[in-house]
């Protein structure tokens, strides 16, 4: 007859809860995985599998009853560590979208708002596309493929432990989060200056001919010109998005290697 001590049913128990917690914390903020039109039960079942493939090749959890207060702590780190990766990657997202918001107040296409799914509030068209762009070069590169990767290698290098992470790992996050402007102001640089220039000639031929209706041709022609900068600009995205992935990957490994980020 097989018997077990409690000893070893919460061995068992928090060899699978703490890495699932951290798996699921990942899920819930990465793109993709955590979008809101996924369903929780798809979510929570992907989750479950990764732990059931992930969880006999970590090394050792910290000896703590899963059901004691330690247990909790332990529970609620591994939370944070998972939506802090996640978050990282999605600071890329966030830079797409806030330059296609720049694009779309720029062209004048301010009014044309969907719902977005992820966000739960208003987008524009243009931030819509863009991010539907990112989200197809993100699966296309299998950038999704490693960041997996890299959660599964986290729990080697960000062992689970009673030890609290240091708050370098959520400063670094934070000072990643500039991507958002400055890459995002970046993206949108070219339709900017395209309209800039547009909006300068609309204004010198309407000095040059008062007669002529300025919002009756202004609104098309600046529509028109940035639909044309737009369709110029997109066989040169691969590059810069590009670059925002390897930068987002690199933010999800310095979250899961904190050695690395007191080497830096």
């Amino acid at each position: 007859m097989i018997t077990l001590s409690s000893a070893e049913l919460n061995t068992w128990i928090a060899a699978f809860i703490w890495p699932l917690t951290r798996i699921l914390g990942l899920i819930a903020t990465a793109p993709l995985f955590g979008n809101l039109s996924i369903p929780i039960r798809v979510k929570v079942g992907l989750g479950v599998m990764l732990t059931l493939v992930i969880a006999p090749t970590i090394p050792a959890t910290a000896g703590a009853d899963p059901m004691s207060l330690a247990g909790l702590l332990i529970l609620i780190q591994q939370l944070v560590i998972g939506l802090a990766m996640g978050f990282a990657m999605r600071l890329v997202f966030a830079a797409v979208e806030m330059a296609g918001e720049i694009a779309g107040l720029t062209m004048g296409f301010g009014f044309a708002t969907f719902f977005d799914p992820q966000t739960r509030a208003r987008s524009s068209a243009i931030a819509q596309f863009l991010a539907l762009l990112t989200l197809m070069l993100f699966l296309a590169l299998n950038i999704h493929l490693s960041m997996l990767a890299t959660l599964a290698e986290s729990f080697v290098t960000l062992p689970i432990s009673a030890t609290p992470p240091g708050g370098s790992i959520f400063r670094h996050i934070a000072s990643v989060g500039g991507i958002v402007f400055s890459s995002g102001t970046q993206l949108a640089l070219p339709i900017i200056a395209a309209l800039l220039v547009t909006n300068i000639a609309l204004g010198v031929l309407t000095r040059a001919a008062p007669q002529l209706n300025l919002f009756g041709i202004g609104f098309p022609i600046t529509l028109g010109a940035g639909f044309l900068v737009i369709a110029l600009m997109l066989p040169y995205l691969a590059q810069p998005l590009e670059r925002l992935f390897q930068l987002g990957l690199n933010t999800v490994g310095q979250v899961a290697n904190p050695v690395y980020m007191l080497k830096r």
